[in-house]
């Protein structure tokens, strides 16, 4: 008998025969949480990182893209687009944000998305990309292809979440946004993270 196995969601999916045009995500969590799961590095499964911060709870679906990883290739975008203080990737998969009218009630869980833009984070000197895409089929948000087209207030939504979500009240901004891009840069951000991924991990 073949024992059961589960592939590990960033190493073992692959980021979707259609990349960048259409992405996997693995969504780690729901806008329902207030608290933020990411996935182990180690094992595959999803671990409890940090409760999240006062009323910062997350607008849409949050996850990564597989077979993703933000170093070299993903930091000189970041430079090219006026970000000189950045140094290096923050070393993790890609981020993803995914626009849904669904209500979905818990991460761990594989879908396809359309990449539609991103913000062009900057956290401490490293290149921290938060892509943003919309569920593939989503009634609401699936016929966008671009965040330009997005409403203004949806993006601001997204935006004020990754400006604030690791700040207490009293403190400094820990980050900024570099830029906001549309969708031909984001994917050349995803295209950048995977060659990041092959020269890490090979494959």
């Amino acid at each position: 008998m073949i024992p059961n196995f589960k592939a590990h969601p960033w190493h073992g999916i692959s980021a979707g025969k259609n990349a960048p045009e259409r992405v996997n995500v693995f969504v780690e969590i729901v806008p329902s949480d207030t608290i933020k799961y990411e996935v182990d590095k180690e094992t595959g499964y999803l671990k409890v990182d940090r409760p999240q911060q006062f009323s910062n709870i997350i607008p849409a679906l949050y996850g990564f893209v597989p077979r993703t990883y933000c170093d070299e290739g993903v930091k000189n975008l970041a430079v090219q687009m006026g970000a000189d203080d950045v140094t290096e990737g923050d070393h993790d998969p890609l981020d993803i944000c995914v626009l849904s009218s669904h209500t979905i009630h818990s991460g761990g869980m594989m879908m396809e998305a359309i990449p539609i833009g991103g913000f062009k984070m900057i956290d401490k000197g490293e290149a921290d990309d938060k892509i943003v895409a919309v569920m593939k089929g989503d009634h609401a948000f699936g016929h966008f292809r671009d965040i330009n087209d997005l409403p203004q207030a949806e993006v601001k939504r997204l935006m004020h979440y990754f400006l604030t979500y690791k700040n207490l009240p009293d403190e400094p901004a820990k980050c900024r946004i570099q830029e906001v891009y549309g969708a031909e840069h984001a994917k050349k951000v995803i295209q950048a993270s995977e060659q990041d991924y092959a020269n890490k991990f090979g494959g």
